[in-house]
């Protein structure tokens, strides 16, 4: 499938103080993943994020950093990956999340796809945004 033109995805690794990652799992696939979608055109880029991850999680974040920028080749898609810390809410399961796991490394290398995994890596560990591509499941 050929696209011409891309589409803009946030998303939010909301990272607790013992260091671990807050796992979504997706009602529609079952798959373990930060909270994000769909970058809406009139927001802007923080304002996405914080709306994403209130949507599907019930917790109100602050992004701290760009942690990646990361590209599904076959879909064209650009992710904007933050880290996040909570401000406030609770955790509540919804239409789009059926489950929550805070996850260390360890856990994150088992239950999430490489192409995932790797953006709630890349935003445990300060430093330059990474800049990544995949085919949706490998890093390419």
């Amino acid at each position: 499938m050929t696209h011409s033109k891309h589409s803009v995805s946030v998303a939010g690794v909301v990272v607790d103080d013992a260091g671990r990652a807050l796992l979504t799992r997706r009602a529609d696939t079952g798959e373990w993943q930060a909270p994000g979608g769909v970058l809406e055109i009139e927001e802007t880029i923080p304002e996405g994020v914080r709306r994403e991850v209130l949507e599907e999680t019930g917790l109100i974040i602050k992004p701290e950093a760009l942690t990646g920028v990361y590209k599904n080749m076959p879909r064209g898609i650009v992710a904007l990956v933050f880290r996040c810390k909570v401000a406030g809410g609770q955790l509540a399961t919804n239409d789009e999340v059926t489950a929550f796991h805070w996850a260390s490394e360890p856990e994150i290398r088992d239950m999430v796809t490489e192409a995932f995994a790797i953006r709630i890596l890349d935003a445990l560990y300060e430093g330059t945004p990474a800049i990544r591509h995949h085919d949706g499941i490998s890093l390419m």
